[in-house]
């Protein structure tokens, strides 16, 4: 059955749990409001394929930043100690916090974009960000460049978090997997070629370098959102915005003014008076009443509170935060490795990380494809109808071996073999957490309609939280267990992650169906 731009749709939830899928039975609900199809003008899903490729082109690109931000100063440590002067743990308090902010600011900044749109929220970010990597360049004291740092994570946060919020603006559930596969290559490569860029720029120009460098990489990319980018927001397809809308019009005198039409077949008006029926709807753009919405009606948490109040959302955030964890924590832990046992150079410790990068791009393609691939597969089997769920069926195989592969690379690294041994293990991880992880944020995406960049700035929160829990606690595991020991622990924690991956995966239709239900019910009591 084709998918239909209508107000309304009825949604079908699968048996994902049967082995036997002829045995799989599809089970009607009552038609549900499917804001994600509403007709809007200049429709981006609509727009020419250059177009749609070249805004994927500039998110990947301006996701990369947060990427090299992020690592690019870890072979600039010894240098930096000693230039501003600065202690260890003041370095350490550096990434740290950058880390943690980058997962937390995103929060806000898709609060702003479901209200004012994504390209005031990028070009705003991005010159945030551009200004705080000057001054981290030409910072004289520690307290300045941690402070400044921090600054550049709040700006760097924003495409990284609301990138695939644009993708899901411009793309059909059915081709987001590649989309998003394609999109993460750049975040995922940021991590491995920082160390290399920030090696070669560090031994040229001082530890002053990587930062210049970043700060001139922030501007071309502030200079193409500015010039270049249409923005791809509808507002009749955000559930924040129209929330926004209806709070505005409950405490407006417009209601007496108010020529808004209740979508239904009958064309029967809505009373000016009745706001319980505007809470019913949704309002199309042709009948939005001129109300100029600013950033005072922008409220992080309620959206966030609607999502997390989804049980499905609490455990794949989690689930999701965790695969991509494991990211930061094996680049940091593995250069510290490299350089005192193998006593590798910052430049030899970039190649090697480079193994584990070129993983995670294998894996994002890969695993955005076959994500598509299987969505449209059970979609064709079960007539044209689908679920979000059935995307995270092509994930099985990959979260049975994810923990297996950092086991194995936990003693493989614990013993010191070969290198060639590190760099395949590297990559045999990389590739199998990004292959799962791709699935869970598509999934993240199409089970949040019309709140998908509250729901992937959630998605940062998590996994900024966590990455930051495990910076903390990764040095002191690693000293006192040896690799062997923390890796085969976290290779336990991502197990765990998977067991969340797989209990969505069977319990996440009916949950989601009960939170509709839930909602709707709660709306027409109002």
């Amino acid at each position: 059955m084709a998918m239909k731009p209508d107000i309304s749709r009825s949604t079908t939830e699968s048996n994902l749990g049967s082995e036997n899928d002829d045995a799989a039975t599809v089970v009607h609900e009552q038609p549900i409001l499917d804001i994600e199809h509403m007709p809007v003008a200049d429709d981006p899903r609509q727009w020419s394929n250059f177009r749609k490729n070249f805004i994927l082109l500039q998110v990947a690109f301006g996701s990369m930043i947060a990427g090299l931000a992020g690592n690019i100063q870890n072979p600039a440590i010894d240098e930096m100690e000693r230039d501003l002067p600065a202690t260890a743990s003041q370095i350490s308090l550096s990434l740290s916090l950058f880390i943690l902010l980058q997962g937390v600011v995103p929060l806000v900044w898709a609060s702003i974009s479901e209200v004012k749109g994504r390209r005031l929220v990028y070009i705003v970010s991005l010159a945030i960000f551009t200004v705080g990597s000057v001054v981290v360049a030409t910072s004289q004291s520690i307290g300045l460049l941690i402070g400044f740092r921090c600054f550049q994570a709040a700006g760097s946060s924003a495409v990284m978090s609301i990138g695939a919020a644009t993708l899901a603006d411009i793309y059909d559930p059915v081709e987001r997997g590649t989309k998003m596969g394609i999109y993460y290559i750049a975040p995922l490569l940021g991590p491995s070629l920082g160390s290399i860029l920030g090696g070669g720029l560090t031994t040229a120009f001082t530890w002053r370098g990587p930062f210049y460098f970043l700060a001139i990489m922030g501007g071309v990319v502030f200079m193409s959102f500015l010039l270049f980018f249409k923005d791809t927001f509808r507002l009749e397809r955000s559930l924040t915005y129209q929330s926004v809308l209806k709070a505005r019009l409950r405490e407006a005198p417009m209601k007496k003014t108010l020529g808004v039409e209740n979508v239904k077949h009958d064309d029967e008006k809505v009373c000016p008076d009745d706001t319980k029926d505007i809470e019913k709807q949704v309002i199309p753009s042709e009948v939005i009443p001129e109300i100029k919405l600013g950033l005072a009606d922008v409220n992080p948490f309620k959206p966030m509170a609607f999502i997390l109040r989804r049980k499905y959302n609490l455990f794949m955030l989690t689930a999701s935060g965790l695969y991509f964890t494991f990211a930061f924590v094996v680049v940091y832990t593995t250069s510290r490795t490299l350089g005192t046992y193998y006593l590798y150079d910052p430049m030899k410790i970039g190649l090697v990380l480079l193994s584990y990068g070129i993983g995670t791009v294998c894996g994002s393609i890969v695993g955005g494809r076959w994500s598509d691939y299987e969505l449209l597969r059970l979609k064709t089997k079960y007539k044209g109808e689908s679920t979000p769920e059935m995307r995270l069926r092509c994930t099985v195989h990959g979260l049975i071996i994810f923990p297996l592969c950092v086991v194995g690379y936990a003693w493989v690294i614990q013993e010191r073999v070969n290198i060639a041994g590190v760099c395949v293990m590297l990559f045999a991880c990389g590739f199998v957490s990004i292959f799962v992880y791709t699935s869970t944020l598509a999934y993240i995406v199409d089970s949040n309609v019309g709140r998908s960049s509250s729901a992937v700035a959630l998605n940062s929160c998590f996994r900024g939280t966590f990455a930051f829990i495990f910076e903390e606690i990764a040095v002191p595991m690693q000293d006192g267990l040896g690799d062997g020991w923390m890796y085969t622990i976290i290779a336990v924690v991502m197990a765990v992650s998977g067991v969340f991956t797989v209990i969505v995966m069977l319990k996440g239709s009916k949950w989601r169906r009960e939170a509709e239900e839930r909602e709707i019910a709660s709306s027409n009591a109002q």
